[in-house]
């Protein structure tokens, strides 16, 4: 801290304001690849952001270790020649709420308890299909965050994390079956018995083969197909800097019923153990409870301190940096609000539609309009309320706005995908559905 404080002191020599952004982070991922351990490595790194307000401009230089600070300083000044307008101020010294991300047994466990838990995997997925290959990916790591600015905002803590992963493929003759699932947190333990009996379950649904025609159905997306579906227009829709730029669907729509009435959405970055919270910002702006819709109705955009300051309103605390890239604002933890509808009873209401547990390719559309169009990676067939096989070489098309007006059926268990979404399975009355 005291090493960052004098680079702030060196910097406010040539600038109007400064700050300085550092992240320490320890990973050990574990990879498994066709049932075997592959490979395990442990890897550590440092990196250190400058930014600097000068002449109005901003300038920004980032550099991995933290040993040569006058040469970052020296870029950042030379950044700041063609930078982007300085219009916000730094935060100043704040109180942030106390977000508990930091689980200490994830720095005790051991990689031999990290290679049985991918062991664990992939004996419980063979046990029901012995021919399936897993890739199964273990991970822990700590990241430790210093922010440091020259308003004397400052910003110190660690975060914890571990991952499970696992896709598998099963190859019969011409047939190729893909399977997966994942759980991520701050904290242990993530089972491996959770991961491996939802795959059980995909191969149990997907043992027999459906045919399905070309038109339009009601489809279920489960927790896994919500996300690959609707979670990256979702996201870029909601970014004030996109609302800003005039390119976001909802620009102007601030108040206005967009979407079905039961359909609520949030973004959280002070919940428990998950791994998009924390107890700010990468700007050193408190985390907080965004409301994006409320009963279909928008409520907030996404802001750092710049597009915020563009669109005369307030940081809601969802800046993050990539690398080196320059700060913008991002989605922390999204949240759909459960409904009252069990996953069992929008199957056993349905007399012919499909199920979605992953679509590929949706994001390949004209996502900024939020146009999809993907094909089934993993889906059955429904007929008279009950699951009958999985279908291929099946493609859905729509617009998630479009989608996301229509009545929506809402599950009543939620649960978390990739760490970032947290939803319910959520039963759309009609999509554009076509079959080879």
């Amino acid at each position: 801290m005291e090493h960052f404080l004098d680079v702030i002191h060196s910097a406010l020599k040539v600038a109007e304001q400064a700050e300085v952004f550092c992240v320490s982070s320890q990973e050990t991922p574990i990879y498994f690849e066709a049932n075997k351990l592959k490979q395990i490595q442990t890897k550590e790194n440092t990196s250190v952001t400058l930014r600097i307000f000068r002449g109005g401009k901003l300038g920004i230089a980032a550099a991995s270790g933290s040993n040569n600070m006058e040469a970052l300083l020296d870029m950042a000044v030379e950044t700041s020649e063609f930078g982007d307008p300085a219009n916000f101020t730094l935060p100043s010294r704040m109180d942030y709420p106390d977000v508990h991300i930091f689980d200490s047994r994830v720095q005790k466990i051991t990689m031999e308890e990290m290679i049985e838990y991918g062991n664990q995997i992939i004996t419980k997925i063979k046990k029901y299909a012995p021919e399936i290959l897993c890739d199964v990916e273990v991970t822990s790591g700590i990241d430790s965050i210093c922010i440091v600015n020259s308003q004397r905002g400052e910003a110190n803590y660690a975060k914890s994390f571990f991952g499970l992963s696992v896709e598998g493929i099963l190859i019969r003759d011409t047939d190729m079956l893909f399977t997966g699932d994942s759980e991520n947190s701050c904290c242990l333990p993530v089972s491996p018995e959770l991961i491996a009996d939802r795959v059980v379950r995909q191969l149990e649904l997907a043992n027999e083969k459906a045919a399905v025609s070309t038109k339009l159905l009601p489809v279920i997306f489960t927790p896994r197909g919500v996300a690959s579906t609707f979670l990256t227009p979702l996201a870029l829709a909601f970014n004030g800097k996109v609302v800003l730029e005039g390119v976001s669907p909802l620009e102007g729509k601030l108040g206005e019923q967009a979407f079905d009435n039961n359909l609520n959405l949030w973004d959280d970055a002070t919940l428990a153990y998950r791994v998009g919270s924390s107890p700010c910002d990468d700007e050193g702006v408190p985390s907080q409870c965004t409301p994006l819709i409320e009963r279909g109705v928008v409520a907030n955009f996404l802001y750092d301190l710049r597009t915020a300051a563009l669109a005369n309103t307030r940081s809601t605390g969802n800046c993050k940096r990539i690398g080196s890239a320059s700060p913008k604002p991002a989605v922390s933890s999204l949240v759909i609000e459960e409904g009252d509808i069990s996953f069992e009873a929008m199957v056993e209401g349905m007399e012919e539609g499909l199920v979605v547990e992953q679509l590929i390719g949706a994001d390949q559309g004209n996502l900024l309009g939020g146009d999809f169009s993907g094909n089934v990676l993993l889906g059955y067939k429904v007929e008279s309320g009950e699951v009958i096989g999985r279908i291929k070489d099946t493609m859905i098309s729509g617009n998630i706005y479009q989608v996301l007006k229509q009545s929506l059926g809402m599950g009543n268990k939620a649960r978390w995908v990739d760490g970032i979404l947290r939803t319910p399975a959520l039963y759309c009355p009609c999509l554009s559905v076509a079959s080879k």
